[in-house]
This record gives C-alpha cells, structure tokens and sequence, in this order.
C-alpha cells in the first residue's frame, strides 16, 4: 500500500510518492529527467528533453481558455542529498523511504526533497487532470537547481511563449516572493607544505548542529561547525603546541555545516583536551537551548602523520577564522530582509592543500562584487588561489506585476489571510531566467516545508492542500 494514498489532494500526493522512488541529487538527474519525459509521453503531452536534462511540457487550454496567455509553472527536479550519520542510504540507487508524523510528510534518516518535488507534484497533477480550468500551460523542471542553477544556466526560452512565471520553490505558506540574491560559489584554496611528526594523534570532532539553508537560514545564527571548529583550533594553537593533520567539514556549500572534523598532532595530550572540553563547554553556554545537541568528542591514539608544518598549520586556522561569514547587511528598502551574507559550507584537505569553500549571497550586485574582491584579498595573503564558479544574477524586485496582485488575492479567497509579499536571500531561477526573457512577470511561493537541506525537512499536509487550491483559483483567473 502507498504510504501517501490518503492524503489529500490525492493526485499530488501520489506524484509526489512516486517521484521520491526516482533517485534525483543534484548532478544525478538522469533518471528523473527521464521519468518525466515518461509522464509527458503517456498522457501524449508535447514535450523537450535538452541536453542538460531540462524537461518542458506544453498543455493546451481547457474550454475557454484556449486563446488565453500561456502560464508558465516552473521547479527543479533536484533535490539536496543529505542523511543521518550512520545512514546506509544511497541516493543515487535508493528511493525515499516516506511516513506520516504529526501532519507532515517525512523521509526516514534523509532529507525529503520537498524541496522541489512538490513543484513537480503540483504541476504534473495538473497535467494529468481533465476538470481543472486552465489557460496553455508551460512546465519547465530544470536540473542541476541546488549547486550552481546548471539547468536554468543551460535552459533555451526560445520554445517559451508566456510571460507569467509561477516558480513554486518557496517553503513558507503565505508569502510570495517578488525578488531574490544573486550568488557565486567561491573556493579558496591554500597550499600546505607537510612534515613527519610522531606522538599524539587527536580527532576533534564537532557534531549535532542543526544546519540548514545558508540563504534563507543564516540570519537564524545557527551553529556551523566549519567556524566553530576554526575557533577551538585557533585557542589549541595559542594554548598549545598543535599541527594540523587534516580538516574536512560540511557537505554541500549552500549548506550550514552540521559537522566538522580536524585530525592534529598535539605535544601536550592532557592540555589540549582540556582547552577542548572547555571550548565544548563555553560555546554550549553561549548557544544556550539553540543548539541543543552540539557536541566535540575528542579520540586519541599515538602514531605518525605526515603534519602540515606550523606556518601552514597557522594559515588554516587564520583562513578559518579570519574570513568574514553569515550576515554582512541588511536591505534598507525591505526592513529586516538580509541583503549580504556568506557561508563557509565545506573544507576538504588534500596533501598538498586545504580548500575553503564559501557560498556568497547578494541582492545588490555591488556588495557580491565586494565579497569577492574580499576572497582575492584573503588569497593573496595566505600565498594560496580563489576560484568563482556558478555565479548567478540577483532577482530584482518589479514595482509593477500582473501576477503578484492575483496570486495575493487567490490566496485570500482560499485562507482567509494576506499573503505577504516580500524576497528571499536565496537563489531562485527566476533571476536566470528573467535574465533570458525580460519580459517575464514571476512569483515564487509554496507550501510550509521546514528545515529544507537538513534530514529534519518536512512537508506540511494542511499547507499543501491550501497552496493547491490556491493554484487552481489563479489559474482560473487567468483566462
């Protein structure tokens, strides 16, 4: 029996249900592009499968609205792959494993991928409906969304005739969003020099933060375990006598580091695992009831490691401490709306270098320039290299929009409530694809999907009923 077959509305759920057996991480998303060139072809849709695995479906209008505007509905396929320590959980062959708990929909141990598989729930039900009015429609899924906006960088609009672009990849029920940050992935890479040194091996682990999104989440001031590590290595360095081995952390760059691990070789055992046990205890205190799971387990053993020197030992935890993180400023057109931030999301050490990679994220394309004049700064400093990739541009806020007025009224009618129409520090494809097509009049909404990019994500029931109905009423009043 499917785990989702009694929800309401049916037709989303089942999609929904389906779609979470398709494997579909980023950079893998084959198989999904595919399974929804399979929906098109079985219901005989018009349908365009690129080379970058970008799927568009195109439905004429129902009675009535065959002469109407097309509408595009637009989402991506990918989804952040993320599980719990310990998890056997293999994205790329496994499908989801659902349940229901408390009016959400959950995955066991992994993230769900709410975020977007409900824009292709909702859009495919609508395709495979024959009682929901509608003017043409155009669906647009794109790959590659969660690192870099690949498949909307890569995405031909020539095929598209609409100028109405409802992208549904936003988490919160009730707020539309009209603008989003642009953002670069940058990497700073740092050239260490090693040395044989034996005696004591000590593993610093930092665990059991919450993580999260790094655009919509960073103003939380949620623990990341990249910059907390940073700052115990940095007090074992100034306490101490340390060398570090290696330093890995984080998972994906636009995620908040939950986790974090350096190996170093310490002449003074006893002291070192004193300054940690007392770093543990401080920065538990300050995070008070926020971070209710943080911890550093410390393990030991003696042996030899091939060490980075003191001076290379001394430029990574300057690197890791020193480079500004989380929110730079915020938009004085939109109070309390974060415009600047950034994000340490990984570090990984190789033998010959250690790379810091770093989520950069503004709404003012002159502040995004500024963070990465920053970074070749810090790369010059350090005798090491910066390197940009999948930059983006900002999703600047319109005064004028026929969309956002319906969208806000829709939604009244169905809840009773005012949408709030605001933006988000997070990247949203409708600023690459306005940038193809300026004409396009976008929103981008959705329903309640806590704690995307963690294993704790979860889709609301109630709210993706609401967000349904809310579609169909402005679909009906678009003729």
């Amino acid at each position: 029996m499917a785990v989702l077959e009694q929800l309401e509305p049916k037709k989303v759920f089942q999609i929904f249900e389906e779609l979470s057996s398709v494997p579909r991480g980023t950079f893998y998303d084959e198989k999904v592009s595919n399974w929804c060139v399979e929906f098109a072809k079985n219901r005989n849709l018009e349908y365009i499968q690129d080379e970058a695995g970008n799927v568009i479906i195109k439905k004429p209008g129902t009675p009535g609205y065959e002469h109407s505007e097309p509408v595009i509905i637009q989402g991506h396929m990918d989804m952040v792959c993320e599980k719990e320590e310990g998890s056997d959980h293999n994205f790329e062959t496994d499908p989801l494993e659902l349940y229901i708990e408390d009016g959400y929909v959950k995955a066991k141990g992994t993230t769900l991928g709410g975020d977007d598989g409900i824009a292709i729930a909702y859009a495919f039900a609508i395709l495979d409906s024959d009682d929901i009015p509608h003017p043409p429609l155009e669906i647009i899924i794109t790959t590659d969304e969660e690192i870099g906006m690949g498949g909307a960088n890569a995405l031909d609009l020539s095929h598209i005739q609409g100028n109405i672009l409802l992208n549904i990849d936003g988490e919160e029920e009730g707020i539309i969003l009209a603008g989003c940050a642009g953002g670069v992935l940058e990497t700073l890479t740092i050239p260490v020099t090693r040395e044989k040194v034996s005696g004591s091996v000590m593993a610093i682990k930092v665990k059991g933060l919450r993580g999260g999104h790094s655009g919509s989440q960073i103003h939380e001031q949620r623990g990341n375990a990249n910059k907390i590590l940073g700052r115990i290595l940095n007090h074992l360095d100034q306490g101490t006598d340390i060398q570090i081995v290696s330093v890995n952390g984080g998972s994906k760059d636009n995620v908040i580091a939950g986790s974090s691990e350096a190996v170093i070789m310490a002449k003074d055992l006893e002291k070192a695992k004193a300054i940690v046990n007392g770093m543990e205890a401080d920065i538990k205190s300050e995070f008070s009831s926020d971070e209710p799971n943080f911890q550093v387990p410390v393990s030991v053993a003696e042996g030899t490691e091939h060490a980075l020197s003191k001076e290379a030992t001394r430029k990574v935890i300057f690197a890791m401490v020193g480079t500004p993180y989380g929110v730079q400023g915020f938009s004085r057109d939109l109070p309390g709306i974060v415009e600047t931030s950034l994000n340490l999301g990984i570090i990984r050490t190789d033998e010959e270098s250690i790379a810091l990679m770093y989520y950069l994220r503004s709404s003012v394309n002159s502040q995004l320039q500024e963070l990465k004049s920053i970074f070749q700064m810090w790369a010059e400093r350090l005798g090491g290299s910066h390197e940009e990739s999948g930059e983006y541009p900002a999703w600047m806020y319109q005064k004028e929009s026929k969309i956002r007025p319906l969208m806000a009224e829709a939604y009244k009618e169905v809840t009773g409530k005012d949408a709030v129409i605001s933006t988000v520090h997070a990247g949203l494809e409708c600023g690459l694809l306005s940038a193809k097509k300026p004409t396009l009049d976008c929103v981008s909404f959705g329903p309640d999907i806590p704690d995307v990019h963690s294993v704790k994500e979860r889709l609301d029931i109630a709210s993706t009923a609401r967000v349904w109905e809310m579609i169909k009423n402005v679909l009906a009043k678009l003729k």
